[in-house]
């Protein structure tokens, strides 16, 4: 768990990297094509991201493996929560974006859960396949273009959502830091959870394997 913690950790720091660039262009085509030196630099240096690696589980369901699967869970939403601090002294010109794409994803909770879960299902599926391409196939076009398009569709992305709503929160805590904030980072997980693992489930039904990444 140590590993997956620490590597996890390092893997939040790169996705809120990636979510501050977007949050930086005026122009979303360009924020979304940007944001996939998060996933990049993530899949180069080997660390770990739990969109990435929750799909595994379909095949490899160890006590170790979920073990190892929180650990990384609990590593990426703290490195959010380290970069959101690094950014908020670093680019500080950022909040009032940070502050406006919180609020929309938080505005119409509880009642919007069914969308974000099943945004989140949505999202689930492409960083399964871009992980999934890069580990097994040796190429960064998964990852060029699940990426964007997930981020254009308007799908859900938990680990970059963290940065998001711990970014808003720092400048306004009782806003974002609260029941609505937890549930809405809940569900994505979840709907995460449930697209990643769907693609592998359903080769595992096919084929009698699954196409694991990592």
């Amino acid at each position: 768990m140590k590993k997956s913690y620490f590597e996890g950790i390092a893997a939040g720091v790169y996705i809120g990297i990636g979510g501050a660039v977007f949050l930086a262009c005026d122009n979303r085509y360009l924020g979304a094509v940007f944001f996939t030196v998060a996933l990049l630099s993530i899949c180069i240096t080997g660390m770990q991201l739990f969109t990435g690696k929750v799909g595994m589980i379909v095949t490899s369901h160890t006590k170790a493996d979920v073990v190892s699967l929180f650990g990384c869970l609990l590593g990426n939403l703290c490195g959010t929560l380290l970069c959101a601090l690094i950014a908020r002294i670093g680019v500080p010109q950022l909040e009032e974006r940070s502050l406006a794409v919180a609020s929309g994803k938080l505005a119409a909770m509880p009642g919007d859960s069914v969308r974000v879960l099943f945004a989140g299902i949505l999202c689930g599926i492409l960083m399964y396949t871009a992980v999934w391409a890069y580990k097994q196939k040796n190429t960064v076009w998964g990852i060029l273009f699940c990426v964007p398009v997930f981020i254009l569709a308007g799908f859900e992305h938990s680990i970059a959502d963290m940065f998001y709503v711990f970014f808003a929160g720092i400048f306004s805590p009782a806003a974002y830091f609260s029941p609505n904030g937890f549930l809405f980072l809940l569900l994505v997980v979840l709907g995460n959870s449930v697209g990643g693992m769907l693609i592998p489930f359903l080769a595992l039904i096919g084929n009698g394997k699954a196409k694991t990444g990592a």
